[in-house]
Order: C-alpha cells, then structure tokens, then sequence
C-alpha cells in the first residue's frame, strides 16, 4: 500500500478510535491531556511504522495497545505511586495485549467516552473551553476544524485548549460522571459538543469526504445514551430528534462519484424512513416534555419540515420561516440570520432574502464564512442575475476548505 493510502487509512482509524482510546487512558492515567498526548504518540507511531509493516489486522487494537503501553512508561517516568504503577503494569502482564476499544452502548455509566465529554465538560472550565476541548479530544477534529466551527482564529483556539487541559490536570478532576445535581450545569455544553460534531460529520469543513458518517454514528450513539442518564430532559430528545433525522438523509446527500447533493436536488425515495420514524418520535417526546421547544427542538421541527415533504416543492416553507423565527428569537446569531434568510427567500420571495442576506455583509463573525456568499448567489441565481450570482459562487468557493463543496460551487460559478 502506498505511503499517502496508509496516511488515509491511519487517519481514518483515528477518528474513528481515537475518544475510546483518550476515554480509556484518562481512566488509568486519570489526566486528559496526559491521556491524549499518549494517543498522539501512538498515532506517530502508526504513521512512522505502518507504511513499512502494513496496516494491522485490528488498527483500532494496535492503536489502543500502543497508547496504553506509552501511558505506562509516562507512569515509570513521572515515579507515581508504586501501587498505581503495579496495576498498570499488571494489565499488560495478564491479558498479554489490550482488548480493542469498547464498541458497546451499554448503561450510561458504563460508557467511558460520554464519561470523558463530561469531564471535558466541567464546571471550572469556560463553556467555549469546554466545547473546544470535547471537540478536539472525544470529537477527534484538528485544532483547524474545530477553529473553524467556533469561527476563530487557530492560533485562539490551541491556546484555548491548552489552558483547559492545565485546569483540568491542576483540579485532578476525577474520571467519573457528574453527580445528578451537577448534570444540569453541565448539560448545555454536552449537547452542544454532540450537536457540533454531528455537524462536521454532516457537512465536513475540509477533506475530500462531503460526509463522515462515523463521525455522525458516534454523535448520536452519545445522544441516544445521554437520553437515557437524562430522560426528562426535552433538549436531548430534541438533539436526538435531529441527528435521526439529519441522519436520514446521507444516501441521498452523496452521488455515485462521492459528489455532494444538496437538499433540494436530492432523491428523498432513498432518504432513511427508520431514521425519519425514530426523529419524528424523539421529537414528539421532546414535545410531551412540556415547555417551549429550545434551540434543538426547533432545529428537528425544520428538518421535519423536510422529512414529511415527499418532494422538494411540497416542503412547508412558511411553517420553516416561523420556526427560524423563534429560533432567531431565542438565539439570536448572524449564522441563524442567514438561515432564516433562506426560508424568507422562499416565502416571500428572493427580493426579501437578499435584503436580509445584505444586511448581514458587515457581522465580522460571518467573515470568511463561505456560505454567507453561497447563500446570497442563491438568491441572485433565482432573480436572474446571473452575472452575479457566479461570482458569488466562486467567492464561495475560494472560502470553503470542503474540496465536495468547492467542486459544487465552482460548477454554479461556471453556470453548470
């Protein structure tokens, strides 16, 4: 195998393994950073090692063998306890190699990577600190993606991270789950860790794959589980609710060739009806909570929107409209503007969506944002200024790192 395919296939299982590894060394070192700087060198050792060996039978199991035995020689260096040095030690005497990363769901208690977003997700931490950390360790995007998704500057996040790993490691905060009354504080940057890294799954921010559908699994694995630990809670349900039904759709977002398919071009006869069921009754439940719908919930009532829509003409743009409505009422952003701007555009008219898409030129947090030009050659496309809507189009696409998303742009650039 060549030495670009093996980097390919080395990433690939880092993303797919990495939280499990990290969850798991954080339990024996009882340290993230630690823990995560053990997985880093187990990823050099696969991309230093692997093109000369080949690729493993179990890469996940070789990656999680590696990491535990370089966590153990941290532990001989840094002279622990020798009682902990012992058991770590003792572990790979016994079993003679460490079993593969758990795949179970298993009890909520049980499942160590949503114990690992938790601690990520402490109280001592900033809430922008917590999510960049869950994002960067259990979420395994770079420093660059998850930048990205915050829509700040690389340099501001890394530092961000750094100082979230020393407060946690300072506080020997311990590897477990939050007792009950300390769920509530924690909740909201739980849900948001899981909603952001659905979405670099969803729509990936650079790379080749339009879609990272493990990325997403591995999302709403976390949402299912955290419905059960909070099961009267209406904005997991209403997560859940949206992932499901997100989740329905990714046959139909890639063509034959790996290209992406955007919503209203796609083929919603191959949209998931098991994902569509399970999202409308997360969001029904979400509902029967009681209460008005927050921010998720309002998110799964759009995508429902979508989902009961046989075709794209019989999608119910004024029942969307309304409910961007309340979301711009609740929380307020220039990203959710721009959404809404989308649903105007087709209530009342392009004319009214680029009004609101013009209006949104000066946010200085849309700056770089690549679909805010997307959005507005859209609009332009639909009121025939055709000229102008290509140009928006390649502006679009000089700003997006998504290669997928890049090849779409630049063909409506050129007027294909």
């Amino acid at each position: 195998m060549a030495r670009a395919d093996v980097r390919k296939t080395v990433e690939a299982v880092w993303r797919i393994e990495s939280a499990r590894i990290v969850a798991g060394l954080t339990r024996l070192v009882g340290d993230v950073g630690r823990a995560e700087d053990c997985a880093q060198d187990a990823l050099l050792a696969a991309l230093e090692q692997w093109p000369e060996t080949g690729v493993p039978d179990n890469p996940g199991a070789w990656l999680n063998t590696v990491a535990r035995r370089k966590a153990i020689d941290r532990v001989r260096h840094r002279t622990l306890a020798e009682e902990k040095h012992e058991l770590l030690a003792a572990e790979l005497t016994l079993t003679g190699t460490v079993e593969a990363p758990d795949e179970r769901v298993g009890e909520p208690i049980d499942d160590e990577v949503l114990r690992l977003v938790f601690i990520c997700c402490h109280p001592l931490l900033s809430t922008q600190a917590r999510v960049a950390l869950t994002l960067r360790i259990v979420g395994g995007l770079t420093t660059e993606e998850v930048a990205r998704a915050f829509l700040v500057p690389t340099a501001t996040l890394a530092q961000r991270i750094v100082r979230a790993k020393r407060t946690l490691r300072e506080a020997n905060v311990p590897f477990e789950l939050p007792p009950e009354r300390e769920l509530p504080e924690r909740l909201a940057s739980v849900l948001e860790v899981i909603y952001l890294t659905f979405n670099e799954g969803y729509a990936a921010t650079s790379g080749r794959d339009w879609i990272r559908p493990e990325i997403c699994h591995d999302a709403l694995r976390l949402g299912r589980v955290l419905a059960g630990l909070a099961p009267d809670e209406p904005e997991v349900h209403g997560l859940v609710a949206l992932m499901e039904l997100q989740a329905s759709r990714f046959a139909a977002r890639v063509g034959p060739d790996g290209e992406a398919v955007l919503l209203m071009d796609q083929n919603r006869a191959r949209w998931d009806q098991l994902h569509i069921q399970r999202g409308l009754a997360a969001l029904k439940y979400a509902q029967e909570r009681g209460g008005a719908f927050g921010p998720y919930a309002l998110q799964a009532a759009i995508a429902a929107c979508h989902a009961r829509a046989r075709t794209a003409e019989e999608t119910d743009w004024e029942a969307i409209a309304a409910l961007y409505d309340a979301l711009v009422r609740l929380v307020p952003s220039p990203v959710v503007e721009l959404n809404r701007a989308v649903a105007v555009g087709r209530v009342f008219g392009a004319d009214a969506g680029l009004r609101l898409v013009e209006a949104l030129e000066g946010e200085k947090v849309l700056e770089g944002y690549h679909l805010l030009p997307a959005v507005r050659g859209d609009l332009l496309e639909r009121l025939g200024r055709d000229g102008e809507a290509r140009a928006a189009f390649a502006l679009a696409a000089s700003m997006t790192e998504s290669e997928r998303e890049r090849e779409v742009l630049l063909r409506r650039a050129g007027g294909g």
